[in-house]
């Protein structure tokens, strides 16, 4: 068949590294993030954490191609940020967010294993 292998979607190749920048050299503080191995649940995501930045001006993504596995992510930010900083602080963002969501369903899930001992 010409479909690739299903490992090509999540591992990443030896020496290709998982997000690469790329400078725009035509707009002042706007760059392109390329995330390897990664489809619209993250690029979604990230997009909107971005927009959620009073200094960003502009978020957005596209998958190249179907077949290719790899988002990119194009930033531009006012003068006050750097789209990396942009970038950094919404993966940072993201992070904290996730670990509340963990700490939160671990505290329900451990509730409810109460309320379960108790109807026994």
């Amino acid at each position: 068949m010409n479909a690739p292998d299903r490992y090509e979607r999540f591992v990443v190749p030896e020496g290709v590294s998982k997000v690469s920048y790329e400078r725009d050299t035509k707009i002042i503080n706007a760059a392109t993030f390329t995330i390897e191995r990664e489809d619209h649940t993250i690029g979604n995501i990230l997009r909107m954490q971005l927009h959620s930045d009073e200094n960003v001006l502009f978020a957005g993504y596209k998958l190249p191609h179907p077949l290719q596995y790899k988002i990119l992510i194009r930033i531009q930010t006012t003068s006050q940020s750097s789209p990396m900083q942009a970038y950094n602080q919404a993966i940072n963002d993201l992070d904290k967010e996730l670990d509340h969501l963990k700490s939160e369903f671990e505290a329900e899930l451990a509730r409810h294993a109460v309320r379960q001992q108790r109807e026994f």
